[in-house]
Formats: structure tokens, sequence, C-alpha cells
């Protein structure tokens, strides 16, 4: 499949000296995926895994991985679909006792933005085991590689956004796999090359970023 950049669209987006920011190659970022029970943590879903990797120009400095025993057994499905098991997660510890050092690893919401894959889910499992834990969620911003591939991928481009259908598009050495740690380095190489198409919108500051993440999609702006 190509991966010409797409010619900007004609709309009210244009970066200007209002974005101040830092440059995206001196940019924090940590790429987030978890592993859980179930679909949502409203059902009593939970954690099952954590994979977090810190990145900056281009680079991966930092990882951070955990099993969580989320106290309940794990339906089939699940672990057909992931390969983990109850007794890979018998003698894991709590989310209690790993959330902390997640947070910790974050850094400050000053110093780091956060990034995932259909960001909504994993935010949301882990807004959750903050409440849990009377832990307060620090407030990062957040970028949603979904949300930026659909911005920067015209829809005619490709078949869907889904992180496996976006490592093919990308050729990523890394393929998803359904596995924390795995989905992170997919997920990092696919920013990757998210920001350097970006780049072709003069993406070139976090505060760029932050802004050029809340134009609509193609697809979804009113027609004139």
């Amino acid at each position: 499949m190509s991966s010409a950049f797409p010619n900007p669209p004609a709309d009210n987006w244009q970066p200007g000296f209002e974005s101040i920011g830092t440059a995206l190659h001196e940019t924090t970022f940590v790429v987030v995926d978890l592993e859980t029970t179930g679909a949502s943590p409203k059902d009593g879903n939970g954690i099952t895994e954590i994979g977090a990797a810190k990145i900056r120009g281009g680079q991966v400095i930092e990882e951070f991985g955990s099993f969580i025993n989320p106290g309940i057994s794990l339906p089939d499905y699940i672990t057909e679909l992931t390969g983990i098991t109850d007794a890979m997660l018998f003698d894991a510890p709590k989310i209690e006792s790993v959330l902390p050092s997640l947070f910790e690893f974050f850094e400050s919401p000053e110093k780091v933005i956060l990034v995932a894959h259909n960001s909504p889910f994993d935010m949301g499992f882990l807004k959750a085991a903050a409440s849990k834990c009377k832990i307060p969620w620090p407030g990062h911003q957040v970028v949603d590689t979904v949300r930026l591939a659909r911005l920067v991928i015209e829809r005619s481009e490709i078949f869907n956004y889904k992180l496996s259908t976006l490592s093919e598009f990308f050729q990523t050495p890394t393929p998803p796999t359904h596995r924390a740690l795995d989905d992170v380095k997919t997920t990092v190489d696919v920013l990757h090359r998210l920001l350097e198409r970006a780049a072709g919108f003069d993406v070139l500051t976090s505060q760029d970023l932050i802004n050029f993440m809340k134009r609509l999609p193609e697809n979804k702006r009113p027609k004139f």
C-alpha cells in the first residue's frame, strides 16, 4: 500500500505562533498497552498485563512490563486470544502493587505525553484501577494512534485503522500479538510513521500535535 503523504485538507488547521511546544524529536512519549479480562472495567473486568515504553528521538529509552493478578478467572476466549492463562497470573502482583510503579514510570504530565492505540480502552481501565486504588489520576495529555491515523491516512488508502492493519500498512518489524509489550513495540513503530506523515501538516512540536488531534477526520467534516 502507498505510504506517501496525503495532501493536507483545506480546513481551519494551521499551526501558529501560539503553537509553541517541545520539538517532536525532543518530546518524551510513553506508549502504553494493556491486556484485560474483558472489554470494560464497568463489568468487573480487570487488567492482566501492562506494557509501556518510554521513547524520545525515535529511540526506546526505557521499558515497563508486568503481569497482573486480576482476582478473577480468565474467560476461555481471552486465553485463546492472548495466550495468557490463570496459571501465569497466579503469583503475579495485584494492581494495587503495580499501579504506583507504573505512574512513577509515566513521570509528570509536564514531562511526557501518553500514547495508546484506541486509548479510551486503556485509559478507561487505568482510570478505573486508579479509582479502586484511591490514587489520583495524573492527567497526562494522551495521543490516540487510532485517531491520529484517521487524520493522516485517507480512508481510501487503508481498509481500517486496527493496529494489525497499520502494522501491515507500515510493515513494522514487530507485528501485534495481543501481548502488552509486543503491542507496545508495534505501536511505537506506528506512532513514528504517523508522526512522519503529520509533519506533512506542519505538525512539528508537541503543542502542534495536541492541537492537531482536535481536528475532525476527513469523513466527519460537514459538507458544504
